[in-house]
């Protein structure tokens, strides 16, 4: 089988090449945009068709959604095969997702149950994975010293969300409904598990924030995007994350000796121990691997599922604590394999507790890498979307 993979710089990307190929699947690569940011969509188009009427391909695979793709595949009635890691994804909710030659397949299952209804027959759902043989082939392969580089107490690798952050820039919306939405925001860093700012929000509130906010999105075709999702997690969602962030770092920081690895600002906390950007095939392995704890703080656009840093801390070998997500229960056991939290205190609890009692720590660590290694690879994973795809 021949796929036309479309490339635009995901972290994911290298991984899923390397499954495709161990399957035996001739992999042609588009790499354009990976180097040519704002590369236009009519260019994408017309380099795309290109290479499909040079070379017959199978399908088309994309990370996350590409509507011009879609509707490229489409005309020429050839599989668009797309996986969806990151959100919130605008792309989704365009005109274009309904086609019927698109397989999209979404890792958040209340993302799924949002986006399902719009093309019923061609969007499914499937967890994301981890690349097994690339992590612990970067982990057995460097030096002692090197990896006694990365040995951390507690770590997290991820960004802060400040530098993009919408919310923060707000200065015109009228100061009782910042009141409003703040109170809102406070009372959803409370809450584990549920995302309720979704269904609070009043009409009236979004429409007035709609006139009144920079930068608002819009998209240049019709959409069934609505101003609901708009506020909730573009703007409200992405605050609740840089607050909750923020707030669970200082805290920790100062009580432990926590690890930051990250691009973004980290002067609001002056005892973390910022590390700066780690690189993903080489350093952040090495981190998972040798941190006494890993963090998991995800962010609340993601609002049921497992993020990719979990399954990457797990197939490291690495012990994951992590906020609570209504997904982990269908892989994990909690306790056994991975260790959650649902507020502030009973995180710093976990922290003392698995800092004093290593040996529990690190049978937890090994549970949750033999079950990963055995059920959650890209190799499984993509067996049962090729089988998703191709199945009508």
């Amino acid at each position: 089988m021949r796929i036309l993979f479309y490339r635009y710089g995901s972290i994911c990307e290298p991984d899923i090449i390397d499954a495709f190929k161990e399957y035996g699947f001739e992999i042609t690569e588009i790499t354009k945009e990976i180097y040519t940011k704002n590369f236009p969509p009519d260019k994408g188009v017309a380099l795309v068709s290109q290479v499909l009427m040079d070379t017959p391909h199978d399908a088309v695979f994309t990370i996350n959604f590409f509507p011009f793709i879609a509707e490229v595949c489409n005309i020429m009635k050839l599989r668009y095969i797309s996986w969806i890691v990151d959100s919130p994804v605008l792309e989704l909710y365009s005109p274009a997702i309904a086609n019927p030659w698109n397989r999209i397949f979404l890792f958040d299952r209340s993302l799924y149950q949002e986006i399902a209804p719009m093309n019923p027959d061609c969007v499914f759902y499937l967890p994301l994975a981890v690349n097994i043989s690339q992590k612990q082939g970067a982990i057995q392969n460097a030096p002692a010293a090197q990896r006694d580089k990365y040995a951390s107490e507690i770590s997290f690798v991820g960004s802060l969300y400040t530098e993009k952050c919408p919310y923060q820039d707000l200065d015109a919306v009228p100061k009782r409904l910042l009141g409003y939405l703040d109170g809102l925001i406070e009372a959803q860093l409370l809450v584990y598990g549920y995302y309720f700012i979704d269904d609070i929000l009043k009409d009236e509130d979004i429409q007035t924030f709609k006139e009144h906010a920079k930068h608002f999105p819009s998209l240049p075709y019709s959409s069934p995007l609505t101003d609901r999702v708009i506020v909730s997690q573009f703007f409200l969602g992405t605050q609740v994350t840089v607050l909750e962030r923020e707030r669970l770092l200082k805290r920790l920081s100062a009580e432990f000796p926590v690890d930051l690895y990250t691009g973004s600002d980290t002067s609001k906390l002056p005892d973390i121990h910022a590390k700066g950007l780690a690189t993903t095939m080489v350093e952040m392995p090495l981190i998972f691997h040798e941190s006494r704890i890993n963090l998991n703080l995800t962010a609340k656009s993601i609002r049921s599922a497992l993020p990719l840093r979990i399954w990457d801390i797990l197939g490291c070998g690495g012990f994951c604590l992590t906020n609570y997500q209504p997904e982990i229960s269908e892989y994990f056991t909690v306790g056994e394999e991975i260790e959650t939290y649902t507020n502030e205190e009973e995180l710093v609890e976990k922290c003392h507790y698995y800092l004093e009692h290593e040996n529990r720590r690190k049978e937890i660590a090994d549970n949750a890498y033999e079950k990963t290694a055995k059920y959650h690879t890209y190799i499984v994973r993509l067996c049962e979307l090729m089988e998703l795809a191709f199945a009508h």
